[in-house]
């Protein structure tokens, strides 16, 4: 049996999980929507949470090209790649009408008690999203006080982020998601003007 049929089932999975949930999805949905056999299913993923592990490392291997590089094309500024990122979501969530968030975030709420797989894998695909934004923060070390915990500002920002899609989507208010961000640009304003200071009295 060959990759491309893996690659079909697995792309098939990720957009039902994202879409409907994964406890809403069933495998009669996954064999229907990716027009393979369950003897094909089966021979690649025993059951479905190995189907959801392949997933997650498809989300895990897949993060700069399926999600960074969209988002930056045309951005240098690394505090701006912060803020194209973020604005990524606000998209998703209005081309949906507030039906799709963050698909790492929604796996999180949704499995409560998931396998110690599942829980690596998503905290690995958490790490991977904060790596990315602390890189940009390094890279915006001279606009910002030199004593930031650029990590645990990393952190808040994932936490800002998914908080926002969250309240948003049940609100279904797009505004909601803006006054987050607003704050966050506030934060960074203030961080910038600290930054300055810290110059102009050196």
């Amino acid at each position: 049996m060959n990759t491309a049929t893996r690659d079909r089932i697995v792309m098939t999975a990720l957009e039902l999980f994202y879409v409907k949930g994964y406890q809403s999805t069933s495998i009669s949905d996954i064999l229907s929507r990716s027009q393979v056999h369950s003897g094909s299913l089966y021979h690649f993923f025993p059951g479905k949470q190995d189907l959801l592990v392949a997933v997650l490392e498809f989300y895990r291997d897949g993060i700069q090209e399926n999600l960074l590089d969209l988002a930056w094309v045309g951005v240098d500024d690394p505090i701006e790649k912060i803020f194209a990122l973020l604005n990524g979501y606000r998209t998703g969530l209005l081309m949906s009408d507030f039906a799709h968030g963050c698909p790492i975030g929604n796996l999180a709420l949704e499995i409560s008690e998931p396998d110690p797989r599942i829980r690596e894998l998503l905290q690995v695909n958490f790490d991977n999203w904060i790596d990315a934004v602390e890189r940009c923060l390094f890279e915006a070390r001279e606009q910002i006080p030199a004593d930031t915990d650029r990590r645990a500002l990393a952190e808040f920002i994932l936490t800002t982020m998914e908080g926002a899609i969250m309240q948003a989507r049940t609100a279904r208010d797009i505004a909601v998601f803006d006054r987050n961000i607003d704050v966050l640009r506030q934060h960074f304003a203030m961080l910038t003007h600290t930054a300055g200071a810290e110059t102009s009295a050196g």
